[in-house]
C-alpha cells in the first residue's frame, strides 16, 4: 500500500518510495511496477501525474483526479509558484554553509541545449566517520536542505555533483566508492534524496497547502546513527 499524505476529490499526495518508477518510460527500463498503476488500484478511478520524481528519489508526489486539475497544478509548477524542499545526504561539508547554485543544465539528453537552472542549499548537519577510503582515514558527510527554483532533469543531483558534493547513492552523478561504503557499513542501498516538503495553492480553493513526507526507515535510521535531527521550518 502506498502512503497517502493527503486526499480529496481534486488531488492526492503520495509519499513515493525510493526505487519505484512513477510511470512507464524509456528512462526506467525494466521496471515491473509503477506508482501511477498501484495508486489507481488503491484509490480507484482515473489519476493524472501533476509532476514527477526520479525513480531513485522518495517523497511528496502530487497526483490529480482530472486532466483539468493536472493542468492547473502544472501551471503552478511551470510558473515557479510551488515551493519544494528536499533533504539530501552529500559527500563532504559544503562551503559556504548556505549558497545558490546557478548552473545551466541540459534536459534528459546530455547533448541537448542547456537551460538556466538554480538551486539553493543550506547545510543542516555534518558528521565525520572513522572509515578509511582512498587517502583519507575519515570521511565527511553532510545533511543538506535543497530548494530547486527551476525544474530541470535531475537538477539537484547534477547541481550537488557540480559543486563536488554528490548525493550518496546516486549511481549516475555520484561517487561509486562512497555509495559502496554506505551499503557496506550502513546497510543503506538507496539514493539519499527525499522530496520532504511541497507548498502550493489548492487548484480549486486557492487555499495554501504544505505537505510533508516522512522519511523511510533506511533514511531515518541513518539520521539517528549520525545524531542528526530535522529542522523545524
Amino acid at each position: 500500500m502506498l502512503e497517502i499524505l493527503y486526499q480529496d476529490d481534486a488531488l492526492i499526495a503520495v509519499n513515493k518510495p525510493a526505487g519505484l518508477a512513477v510511470h512507464r518510460s524509456k528512462m526506467v527500463g525494466n521496471a515491473e511496477e509503477f506508482l501511477i498503476d498501484l495508486l489507481r488500484e488503491q484509490v480507484g478511478g482515473i489519476t493524472y501525474l501533476a509532476h514527477r520524481l526520479d525513480r531513485a528519489t522518495s517523497g511528496v508526489l502530487l497526483v490529480a483526479r482530472s486532466s483539468e486539475i493536472a493542468a492547473a497544478l502544472g501551471e503552478q509548477f511551470m510558473g515557479r509558484d510551488v515551493h519544494k524542499q528536499y533533504l539530501a545526504v552529500v559527500r563532504g561539508w559544503p562551503e559556504p554553509e548556505e549558497a545558490l547554485i546557478d548552473y545551466a543544465l541540459p534536459g534528459s539528453r546530455e547533448t541537448g541545449p542547456r537551460r538556466e537552472a538554480s538551486t539553493s542549499y543550506r547545510r543542516l548537519a555534518t558528521v565525520e566517520v572513522p572509515i578509511a577510503l582512498g587517502r583519507y582515514p575519515q570521511q565527511r558527510y553532510a545533511l543538506v536542505l535543497a530548494e530547486p527554483h527551476t525544474g530541470r532533469f535531475r537538477q539537484i543531483r547534477k547541481h550537488m555533483a557540480h559543486v563536488h558534493h554528490p548525493i550518496i547513492g546516486d549511481c549516475q552523478h555520484g561517487r561509486g566508492d562512497h555509495n559502496r561504503l554506505y551499503k557496506q557499513y550502513f546497510s543503506c542501498h538507496r539514493m539519499l534524496l527525499h522530496a520532504w516538503r511541497l507548498s502550493f495553492a489548492h487548484p480549486l480553493t486557492g487555499e495554501p497547502m504544505r505537505l510533508e513526507a516522512p522519511l523511510d526507515a533506511a533514511y531515518q535510521g541513518l539520521l539517528e546513527r549520525f545524531g542528526w535531527s530535522l529542522p523545524e521550518l
